[in-house]
């Protein structure tokens, strides 16, 4: 940013110039509304934003709040088009609202999230170097560069001999701070656990027709007055309860399986010193990584073709970032000087949200988030 162009401009210009950069890459401007419905929020992002949200509520008492992100409602606002299905991208530039302490509870984020594209590897890597262009908008370089992949875990944990409820609480794990460690914990020591009050209902129920037992704990939830708690429904509330009963049940986690996980998540380095190390580690563990692997390595492919300089990305296989709807590749941005705190630009890729917003099939998205405030502090220091 040069010393004419701050001197007749500010960060509103900034940031307008910055949406339509990536209006001139083809994003189309999305503008959702600022209330929303609090559901989707409760059910699908991290515990750090469940827990900053501004929640209200309607005259006919439905739950609703302040948009603490804007992934979720440009995604609501494209499935709710004519374009929902297809490919399409769309960028954005607004506020979103969350308890902060000291900070402001409303700031300003921009984006771009694009949906509908089948070509995984090269979609994550224009998405990163759209979001290496906007900290470079603002005068920062060369960012730390901090990146993991979801999906790897996924696939690590698909491919081990363990129930099917603890693989996916073990997946869920992945993105909320200490609940991964505490439930390896907890599978290697099942035999000492105490067992809850209710384990005799978990074990009566464990192994019953699905069907048979959610009508059963629905009912019981209703006898006892239950009707919803943090957004949550008493049919919702009844998964979460029958998730127990097969958790419950199942047989504990062996020590040697447990230490793979954690060899598995001490891994890092740039991406290709991380993947030869998952490739000698799902071979002398005769794991089947390929396709998760293959992925990985096209995609670095791809960033090196967009003239990333993959060697300064600092990779790790337990980087996650605390949002329940990531499923891939995931990255984050920050200040390498370390002039303001936390990350500049965020993002990664989310298949599984659509559906869980109600899609009729899986829809491929990837995206990012760029905290304005953060960066405006930068470009006006310089």
């Amino acid at each position: 940013m040069t010393t004419a162009a701050k001197k007749s401009s500010g960060p509103a210009a900034w940031a307008d110039a910055l949406l339509l950069s990536f209006a001139q890459a083809g994003y189309v401007r999305a503008e959702p509304a600022i209330l929303q419905p609090a559901e989707p929020f409760l059910d699908l992002s991290g515990e750090d934003i469940r827990r900053r949200m501004f929640l209200t509520a309607d005259p006919n008492g439905n739950e609703l709040c302040l948009r603490p992100d804007l992934t979720i409602p440009v995604s609501r606002d494209y499935l709710g088009s004519r374009a929902a299905g297809e490919a399409a991208g769309f960028c954005y530039l607004g506020p979103v609202f969350r308890h902060r302490g000291d900070a402001p509870a409303e700031f300003v984020q921009a984006g771009i999230e694009s949906f509908g594209r089948r070509d995984t590897a090269a979609a994550d890597a224009e998405m990163f170097a759209l979001g290496l262009e906007a900290t470079s908008h603002y005068g920062v370089e060369t960012p730390e560069i901090r990146m993991g992949d979801v999906g790897l875990f996924a696939a690590l944990i698909a491919a081990l001999d363990l129930a099917p409820a603890w693989k996916r609480r073990l997946v869920k794990d992945f993105n909320r701070s200490g609940s991964l460690a505490h439930d390896l914990d907890q599978l290697v020591s099942e035999a000492t656990i105490e067992r809850p009050d209710y384990q005799g209902v978990l074990a009566a129920l464990a192994g019953s027709d699905p069907k048979a037992a959610h009508a059963l704990v629905t009912d019981l939830l209703s006898i006892a007055g239950i009707n919803a708690v943090g957004g949550r429904s008493i049919g919702e509330i009844a998964d979460r309860f029958l998730e127990q009963a097969a958790l419950g049940a199942s047989s504990g986690l062996p020590r040697a399986t447990r230490a793979l996980i954690e060899q598995f998540l001490a891994i890092k380095g740039d991406p290709d010193e991380a993947a030869d190390a998952m490739r000698t580690l799902a071979s002398e563990s005769e794991l089947d990584l390929d396709a998760a692997l293959d992925l990985f390595e096209s995609r670095t492919g791809f960033l090196a073709a967009q003239g990333v300089d993959v060697s300064r990305i600092r990779f790790s296989t337990a980087f996650g970032r605390g949002l329940d709807y990531y499923t891939g590749f995931v990255f984050e941005l920050h200040d390498a000087e370390q002039r303001v705190e936390r990350q500049l630009v965020a993002g990664g890729r989310y298949d599984g949200l659509l559906m869980r917003l109600g899609a009729a099939e899986p829809i491929p998205a990837v995206g990012f988030a760029v905290w304005i405030e953060r960066l405006s502090a930068i470009g006006a220091a310089l």
